[in-house]
């Protein structure tokens, strides 16, 4: 069997893969016998005419190009299986048990939702000269997609929008493509600014990430508190691209940096960061929760929104100072679910949890704090390996193989949830007891 290789110019070269698919399903090539790659080197053959061998039905063009903007490499070879079986099965899209077909329909929904998701939460800056800048990294290919909203949104305003994938420039009416920008390399807001000050004029967008580098931020009297930009780098690199036991970060820096770039799990997709932990380097006693919420995910910082203030609450009750403690989660991106514009939570899986344990033992390696408390049944499974029923495990101390020890207690969000008052004041007062027990093994000395 001759195998018959595809070159698409692009990763979402729609009018190409249509063009080619419209050929060899007209010379009765099978898929089973097509490779479809893409090379930036290849040129789109595009649209190209009608062809009058075969109609392809309109719902299925829609549902095509919505799935040609997912990331996952099957997308083509996909898309071609089915304008293959439509020949012979015409009601086809309509059997939403079909393997091929539901897996269609998961991506375009995928891709609707990262589409949906650019709209919402990009964060636009003012940079001078008047254009609005944002830097985003979509789940899925849809930068392009979304520009005609954004063109609406600012009303003839210029525009850019910075991704891993492309670069996006509107300006007079039209949209200008640059090369994307690695997430290692994507400027804070201070470097943004002067990257496009330097550029003002040129009507054209930073096309590499050299551009960045040579807009430095300026020189202050303060020290420099950023940690040093090429470890940076080389650990947000680790964490996209390294296995689970390479690279082992070394600082909390390096933990911050590759959380935000963590790849280890799918829940960075629909995240805006990651979360990573904060407090002291040599804190004794940590607190590790379940995942960011939504206020944790736009801040950046754990327990910032209500149960951060009810545990803020608690540690004031238990006469510890919140600056001394470490406080980490045991998921470090949110994952929810979309309910309008609002972002509701949902717990995370088991697998979850345990990709993400390796960032928490890096946590707990770097800061070695004497206890680590366990707020809630997801933080005890990334804790110990293993699940702790919460009420019965409270009061109790546990070993740890790196002779820390470990506490259970409540998550701060379930005092939220509890309705009746008076089992909440009492379910109030546990908790502050749970961290005050804490505390006071943390004072206590052990052997190495």
């Amino acid at each position: 069997m001759e195998t018959r290789t595809v070159r698409l110019s692009a990763e979402t070269d729609f009018a190409g893969w249509r063009a080619a698919a419209r050929t060899l399903r007209t010379e009765g090539v099978s898929p089973d016998e097509v490779v479809w790659t893409v090379d930036i080197a290849a040129r789109s053959t595009g649209e190209g005419p009608p062809d009058r061998a075969f109609t392809t039905p309109r719902a299925f063009l829609e549902l095509a190009r919505e799935v040609a903007l997912h990331r996952s490499d099957e997308r083509f070879s996909l898309l071609y299986r089915l304008l293959w079986r439509l020949a012979r099965e015409p009601g086809l899209l309509h059997r939403r048990g079909d393997a091929d077909v539901a897996r269609a329909l998961v991506m375009a929904r995928d891709v609707e939702r990262a589409l949906q998701r650019m709209k919402a939460f990009a964060r636009f800056h003012r940079v001078e000269p008047g254009v609005e800048v944002a830097w985003f990294e979509p789940a899925h290919r849809v930068t392009e997609r979304a520009a005609p909203f954004f063109a609406q949104r600012f009303a003839g305003r210029p525009f850019a929008i910075l991704t891993p994938d492309v670069c996006l420039l509107h300006r007079d009416g039209e949209h200008l493509l640059f090369p994307g920008v690695d997430p290692a390399d994507a400027p804070d807001e201070t470097r943004l600014a002067e990257g496009l000050r330097a550029l003002a004029g040129t009507g054209l967008l930073p096309a590499s990430r050299e551009t960045f580098a040579m807009a430095a931020p300026p020189k202050s009297e303060a020290p420099d508190a950023r940690p040093n930009r090429r470890l940076v780098r080389a650990a947000q690199k680790a964490a996209r691209d390294g296995a689970y036991g390479s690279h082992p970060p070394l600082s909390l820096d390096e933990v911050r940096a590759g959380v935000d770039a963590c790849r280890r799990c799918e829940l960075w997709r629909d995240a805006t960061q990651g979360v990573a932990g904060e407090g002291p380097a040599a804190a004794r006693l940590m607190l590790v929760g379940e995942q960011p919420g939504d206020h944790e995910d736009l801040q950046g910082r754990p327990f910032v929104g209500p149960a951060g203030a009810v545990l803020d609450r608690a540690l004031a009750a238990a006469g510890i100072a919140r600056g001394e403690v470490y406080v980490t989660n045991a998921v470090k991106h949110f994952k929810h679910e979309l309910r309008g514009r609002r972002r509701l939570h949902k717990s995370p899986d088991a697998g979850e949890v345990r990709a993400c344990r390796w960032w928490l033992d890096a946590e707990r390696r770097i800061v070695r704090p004497r206890v680590v408390v366990a707020l809630g049944a997801t933080a005890a499974l990334g804790v110990f390996g293993r699940t702790l029923p919460v009420a019965r495990s409270r009061g109790r101390a546990f070993d740890l193989p790196d002779h820390a020890q470990g506490v259970v207690t409540y998550h701060p969000s379930y005092l939220l949830r509890v309705p009746d008052p008076s089992v909440k004041d009492e379910a109030f007062d546990a908790f502050v007891n749970d961290l005050g027990f804490a505390w006071g093994l943390s004072k206590q000395e052990r052997s190495p």
